[in-house]
């Protein structure tokens, strides 16, 4: 368990736990409001209130929220084990203004774990890039959700510089250590298999690892769309610069934005077509979007599993 002395990492870790509570109570609150009545009452533990019976267990504080009447409901532990894989590599600092994916994927993660402490699931957490940096076990307690929030605070405050990434390494990895059916859930660019069919195969071999080991799979594809997507920039010479591999060009993004978009399109559509074809969820992740259709995602996932 790491050491919380110092007051600032202190500060952080609080607001981390703050976001991701206020993430997820808005979550549940839009989904009481919604059609999604199974949803709700499966990941929050509420039913509607019933006329006639004790109103003890009701929920006041949503009552407050939604003017509806929900009863807490205590229910046993589905034991469910969940595995979040974040990608730490260099691409994931982009962009260097504003929320970059790194930053986005931490907050999702936290809010994630947040709702599988409220489910009473068992969570684990691995930061990788070229190989496996930090991997934990999976429990449900809330010391060990304080204890990864801390992990995600101390990796988040040292992001790595020309460094790559390796998923199909670490998914080969992550088959050989999960020995119980899980949820893997991951958060990555995807950057690294973009035009090379040598390493779309080798991931998906690793995918397949996975599923052999009857593990369920799905893929937060983490992208800023405006400009890695769209490729939408001013319509001036541009110097970029690989945030992995240091390489520079400079270019016109006009003269290049077709091609860009075409050789995109064609890579996210074979990625598509495999992830389909392997029976694995990818899920597209703007980071401009927010949290909800992330959790909206794992909620479905989940259904199909108990």
């Amino acid at each position: 368990m790491p050491k919380l002395n110092d007051d600032q990492q202190i500060r952080q870790l609080a607001n981390l736990e703050l976001l991701a509570r206020q993430v997820v109570e808005g979550f549940i609150t839009g989904l009481h409001q919604s059609p999604f009545h199974g949803f709700s009452v499966e990941f929050a533990e509420h039913r509607l209130y019933n006329n006639g019976e004790s109103v003890k267990n009701i929920d006041w504080k949503l009552f407050a929220r939604t003017e509806k009447l929900f009863v807490k409901q205590f229910q046993e532990e589905t034991n469910l084990r969940c595995y979040l894989l974040l990608d730490t590599s260099s691409s994931m600092n982009f962009p260097e203004k504003g929320l970059n994916k790194l930053q986005f994927s931490t907050y999702a993660i936290a809010s994630l774990m947040h709702l599988f402490k409220k489910q009473r699931d068992a969570f684990g957490l691995c930061l990788f890039s070229d190989k496996i940096d930090w991997l934990s076990a999976a429990k449900s307690t809330t010391t060990h959700l304080f204890y990864l929030y801390a992990e995600l605070e101390k990796m988040y405050g040292n992001p790595k510089p020309n460094t790559v990434t390796n998923i199909a390494d670490v998914l080969h990895h992550i088959a050989q250590e999960i020995h119980q059916r899980s949820m893997v859930i991951i958060f990555s660019d995807m950057l690294e298999n973009n035009l090379n069919p040598d390493k779309l195969q080798a991931l998906f071999a690793a995918v397949q690892h996975l599923k052999f080991n009857k593990h369920e799979v799905i893929i937060f594809n983490v992208h800023d769309k405006q400009t890695e997507l769209d490729f939408n920039f001013d319509n001036r010479p541009h110097h970029f610069v690989d945030i992995e591999t240091g390489a520079e060009i400079k270019i016109h993004p006009g003269k290049v934005r077709d091609a860009y978009r075409a050789s995109l399109a064609a890579y996210r559509h074979e990625l598509d077509q495999k992830c389909k074809q392997y029976h694995i969820d990818l899920i597209d992740a703007d980071i401009q979007e927010g949290y909800h259709d992330i959790l909206k995602a794992y909620l479905a996932k989940r259904n199909k599993m108990i």
